[in-house]
């Protein structure tokens, strides 16, 4: 058995005889593993382990995400196939670095031909011999999990944050596409980094919690791709990456598995956000707070705003006011949320936007891509599923209430 998934089979062979197929994006209803304009896909996969492609790989699963966390990966391969991957070689491994691999051939094509995308590269936290299933499954992470798994204790007060991250990704041996700053970092909040890096709670701080929090108080992105590492702002407003609809009747028909679409009642009406602060040095305390009203403000039936209260130690007004709007956009952020699943594809990313057509109802907009997760299977084909979310368009935010200021801690 091959174990490049979708091709246990000689190319003249049609879908039906069990190669792995799905309707293009753009194709309406049709036979399954074929588009409206009648073309069939034919998925590959493979698995490079430790740089070398291993056979017998039957199911992979990878989920991707926008919120400061590892990417994860899932597979299963079956053992005899690769005569190299036995359960000896497995049973000794104490470090696999994976590199999962995706691409679409036509059937005629031999496997040489498939243009490989990279999906996910990461090392293995766990594998799973199943004896009685003759199958091996590999369970990992990204390579943000190398930033995650490392302590430090180091002072950067007197460098950038952008000469912070060059630093760290070069420890690793990973390439960085850095945005440069100027402030040094030990002027944020009256020195607040070489406190959180140096205190008795010093060995609890990450290399990855060090970046997310550079990251924040530079109102940055930091992620990692592949063996690169991102710091850099977000794209403020990206254009829709894809366009989905469930109607068979809109535009190209529909590009869907299924649609579902949701909304927090809880924060489609009035929110506001209060951060509380103090100075250590002056011994004085003071609060920001921001608002939104809903698109029907629930105020005006009667009903108290959704408040939250947020308590940072020694920020600037400017900076708790920051964060309060930060904290605002986050939450308001989360009122509608559309889970999509779709015929598996390759070029979008959890920091590309998507937009929902044709249902007719406010839910017609875009929004910001939260996680996306491939599978692919040698029995189910190559699907995927994107979660995204956004706040009402006709939201609006007041201007920030006037700062309050006292003399006591908070």
């Amino acid at each position: 058995m091959s174990g490049l998934l979708g091709n246990p089979l000689s190319p003249g062979e049609n879908a039906a005889s069990g190669l792995v197929g799905t309707a293009l994006l753009s194709g309406g209803a049709a036979p399954e593993g074929v588009s409206a304009g009648g073309v069939v896909r034919a998925p590959r996969l493979r698995a490079l382990i430790n740089g070398v492609p291993v056979l017998g790989v039957r199911q992979a699963y990878v989920s991707a995400n926008n919120h400061y966390a590892a990417d994860t990966f899932a597979l299963v391969i079956a053992l005899g196939a690769d005569p190299v991957a036995t359960p000896a070689f497995w049973a000794a491994q104490s470090f696999i670095m994976l590199e999962l691999q995706a691409g679409f051939a036509p059937l005629s094509a031999p496997l040489g031909a498939t243009f490989w995308n990279s999906l996910i590269i990461g090392a293995v936290d766990s594998l799973e011999i199943d004896a009685l299933r003759q199958s091996v499954r590999l369970q990992g992470r990204d390579l943000t999990a190398a930033f995650i798994a490392t302590r430090t204790q180091q002072s950067y007060a007197n460098q950038t944050a952008s000469a912070i991250a060059s630093t760290l990704a070069a420890g690793h041996n990973m390439a960085a596409v850095v945005t440069p700053t100027t402030t040094p970092v030990g002027r944020y909040y009256n020195n607040e980094h070489d406190r959180i890096t140096l205190d008795q709670f010093s060995r609890a701080t990450t290399e990855w919690n060090l970046l997310v929090w550079l990251a924040e108080r530079e109102g940055f992105d930091v992620f990692v791709s592949g063996t690169t590492l991102y710091f850099q702002p977000p794209n403020p407003n990206p254009a829709p990456a894809l366009t989905v609809s469930a109607d068979a009747s809109f535009g190209g028909g529909a590009n869907v598995i299924d649609l579902r679409m949701e909304r927090a009642l809880t924060l489609a009406g009035d929110i506001s956000v209060t951060v509380k602060s103090w100075n250590s040095r002056t011994a004085s305390a003071f609060t920001q707070s921001v608002s939104a009203s809903g698109v029907v403000g629930l105020g005006q039936q009667g009903a108290a705003p959704q408040s939250y209260v947020f308590v940072r130690p020694n920020l600037s007004p400017d900076e708790a006011l920051k964060y309060a709007m930060t904290k605002l956009q986050e939450l308001t952020q989360h009122e509608r949320v559309v889970v999509i699943r779709l015929p598996g594809e390759l070029a979008l990313s959890p920091r590309d936007m998507i937009a929902v057509a044709g249902s007719g109802t406010a839910f017609d907009q875009t929004y910001f891509i939260d996680t996306i997760e491939r599978e692919i299977s040698f029995d189910g084909g190559f699907t995927e599923r994107i979660r995204a979310k956004n706040t009402s368009p006709q939201r609006q935010f007041t201007p920030p209430a006037n700062l309050v200021v006292g003399t006591t801690t908070p």
